[in-house]
């Protein structure tokens, strides 16, 4: 494994905290109606892919911890 320097670690937090920024401004100013054609694109490609036999267990596995935190925090 490569080790780095602090030096080199803080560089690369910096880089990836200017590229977090280009990405919150380059969503700011994408208009409305491109944000819904790029949504109505990406609901319309679900069809593209076949469906998952185990997603019905995740889902449910999912709802049975949810379930679980819920009682324990509720008592």
């Amino acid at each position: 494994m490569t080790t780095i320097t602090n030096e080199q670690a803080q560089a690369f937090l910096a880089r990836w905290k200017l590229v977090r920024q280009a990405r919150i401004d380059e969503l700011r100013e994408t208009s409305l109606e491109t944000r819904m054609h790029q949504l109505s694109t990406l609901m319309a490609s679900r069809e593209l892919f076949c469906p998952d036999p185990e997603r019905e267990s995740g889902v449910k596995n999912v709802r049975e911890r949810w379930a679980r935190i819920h009682r324990a925090l509720d008592g």
